[in-house]
């Protein structure tokens, strides 16, 4: 036997982390810079790093906290979550990021065997999330091509015709890797179809403060749908891994269960971490919307840099951090054409076939200051005019 036949089969059939592939192909083309990990230039408010620092020789910090998270972090995000996204019927489970959230949710919410929905391009860590709790039936639904909106009107027909119906349908509003937003009148209808067809909905709404050009972010709330938070991006935390999910509190057992799989997994999010999480919770959306609108800049560079690719090719930008471009006809291997990118040109970026796009590429646009993104976004429009007048010059 060999050594693959004695590890796990849900394990060997999750797809590899496409950024720990891109870790390597950073750290092993020289001076690359990165536009693919979804990350922000920004460090958390310095009123509240301060703040943290004083609580390093508080025994507090050193023990287990609550496994549902430090109650005044849930009291404030419960405030935040009725003012903000005017969810007022949610209870709250801090996390250890969004990730950890999501895992939290399909073991709660799915069995092995269940059949769930995503839209493409889907976000990669979702997608494996399913594939190892043991759910192999993952529906991939189409988005529109014009807009990448998930499509409606095949979610009515495959969740009508579908037998057992599936068990949850999940989208990421502002999209990861799309960039793009959901306009209410869609998330709703989604919502309602969900509801109609006893199945689950889950948004991720970890970009609920990357919007741009006007657009406002809103929330549903229901019995049947779960939102998912994240402090990562929008204060700058991914290093201190917090996230939280508003679940229905008015379903009952739904928060006794969450605390079988969260006591098994990290018993509780880390307690300076939570702490930092509340003393930014402090400084207010308006410290992290001040921080967003400066990424307009960084946004209108790399879609120049991507120009070359021609009309129609790019897409995004409405939300989040992410532009979403196709590639020429005659350069369909993404992967090839990262690589390439990487070690010829010095500037990394996502494939798209790792969201189940493939023959596009996913930008990020949030990672760098202004005067770096510049560098890096002269790096790429020089890569693709060569890649479409020349092809994958060695």
């Amino acid at each position: 036997m060999g050594s693959d036949g004695k590890l796990a089969r849900r394990a060997l059939e999750t797809d590899m982390p496409v950024m720990v592939q891109i870790q390597e192909l950073v750290r092993g083309a020289k001076n690359a810079i990165s536009l693919a990990q979804g990350v922000v230039y920004w460090q958390p408010p310095k009123h509240a790093l301060d703040k943290v620092k004083e609580l390093v020789w508080d025994p507090s910090v050193s023990r287990y906290g609550p496994d549902e998270g430090l109650p005044e972090l849930r009291d404030a995000l419960i405030k935040k979550l009725r003012l903000e996204n005017k969810l007022h019927k949610s209870s709250v489970m801090v996390t250890a990021g969004a990730n950890q959230a999501f895992v939290n949710l399909v073991l709660t919410l799915c069995d092995p065997g269940d059949s769930v929905i995503m839209f493409a391009p889907y976000y990669f860590n979702s997608y494996m999330a399913f594939q190892m709790t043991g759910i192999t039936n993952i529906v991939v639904g189409p988005g529109s091509p014009k807009t990448l909106h998930p499509d409606a009107d095949w979610l009515e027909k495959t969740l009508s015709e579908t037998k057992p119906t599936p068990k949850l349908v999940s989208v990421v509003n502002p999209g990861n890797p799309s960039g793009t937003y959901i306009p209410d009148a869609l998330l709703k209808r989604i919502s309602d179809t969900c509801r109609d067809a006893g199945s689950w909905l889950v948004v991720d709404n970890t970009y609920e403060y990357f919007m741009y050009d006007g657009l406002k972010h809103s929330c549903m709330e229901g019995n049947h749908i779960v939102n998912v938070f994240s402090f990562s991006k929008a204060y700058g935390m991914m290093g201190w891994r917090v996230g939280y999910i508003a679940y229905p509190s008015e379903v009952e057992g739904f928060g006794t269960q969450l605390l079988k799989v969260q006591d098994n997994i990290p018993i509780c999010a880390s307690i300076i971490s939570q702490r930092l999480a509340l003393y930014s919770l402090e400084v207010g959306p308006e410290w992290v919307t001040e921080q967003v609108k400066d990424l307009v800049k960084n946004r209108d560079l790399i879609i120049e840099a991507l120009s070359p690719l021609g009309e129609g090719a790019v897409q995004g930008g409405e939300g989040a951090i992410y532009l979403w471009a196709k590639l020429p006809d005659k350069c369909l291997d993404d992967y090839k054409v990262v690589h390439w990118l990487a070690h010829r040109h010095g500037v990394v970026v996502i494939p798209g076939g790792s969201s189940g796009g493939p023959g596009y590429l996913r930008i990020s646009f949030g990672g760098l200051r202004v005067d770096d993104c510049k560098t890096a976004a002269e790096r790429l429009r020089r890569g693709l005019e060569e890649l479409v007048r020349e092809g994958m010059v060695e």
